[in-house]
């Protein structure tokens, strides 16, 4: 679905500090035991989070759907020098030839899941994806931004070299927002390119969350704000979780 839409998502995402965000998740696996290692980026897009997190020493693996998205990913990742395999793969069949010291689910991944089936085999997938102790760190949308921020909006801008037309439609009762662009990019003959967008993002609760993450194996679960290592406030935009594999115990000690 990202066809053309991977080769102008960066311009249209000029404006997100994708530094302080690495730097957040470097943060929180930090506080879960993780210093450096092998990291896998689900949902990884065009690498914005990955490059710098490679950056900062993490032995880094991209995992996205969208064999687009990484072409870009990939273009990035040679330009700055940085070391990533990048893997075409749905991140609900996820499967890594090595374990992982985290795996993280970036940008609104989660949201792209439709229920709690999907969540749970993400999660199944991440856990036996990771080492004892290892960590899954993600982030998404909260149902109060879907609805109240996103949902039955419109939103519109223009630059020298792109405009776009944004219209949301929520859906209470899937708990769901439509997203729906139109995209226009300037060409150098003057012209316009457009370039049509769909998708759709779905609401879950951090109950939900919490509760298939126990099913899913993982402990000491912790739920926070946007980029603060806080609880939540409420109509909070953005939610971070992590959740940590436990290590089982030696019978012999």
């Amino acid at each position: 679905m990202y066809a053309a839409f991977a080769s102008v998502y960066d311009r249209l995402m000029a404006d997100v500090d994708y530094k302080a965000w690495a730097a957040f998740y470097h943060a929180l696996m930090e506080r879960y035991g993780i210093n450096r290692g092998k990291v896998c980026e689900c949902a990884c897009g065009t690498g914005s989070l990955t490059i710098p997190l490679s950056k900062m020493g993490y032995q880094m693996t991209g995992v996205d759907l969208s064999s687009d998205m990484l072409i870009e990913a990939s273009t990035k990742a040679r330009k700055e020098g940085a070391m990533i395999a990048f893997v075409n793969q749905d991140m609900r069949k996820l499967h890594i030839h090595r374990q992982m010291d985290a795996v993280l689910c970036t940008n609104d991944g989660l949201n792209y899941l439709k229920d709690g089936r999907e969540l749970s085999e993400f999660f199944a997938r991440a856990f036996a994806t990771l080492r004892e102790g290892g960590v899954l760190v993600m982030d998404l949308s909260t149902p109060y931004k879907l609805e109240n921020v996103l949902g039955n909006h419109f939103i519109g801008d223009e630059t020298e070299e792109i405009a776009y037309l944004w219209q949301n439609r929520y859906h209470r009762e899937e708990k769901c927002v439509e997203l729906n662009l139109a995209i226009f990019v300037r060409e150098k003959d003057e012209t316009y390119t457009r370039i049509g967008e769909y998708q759709r993002q779905y609401a879950h609760e951090s109950a939900e969350l919490y509760d298939l993450l126990k099913e899913a194996g993982f402990e000491k679960i912790g739920l926070f704000g946007d980029k603060r290592m806080e609880q939540p406030r409420d109509h909070e935009h953005r939610w971070f979780i992590a959740a940590r594999k436990p290590v089982t115990e030696d019978p012999q000690d």
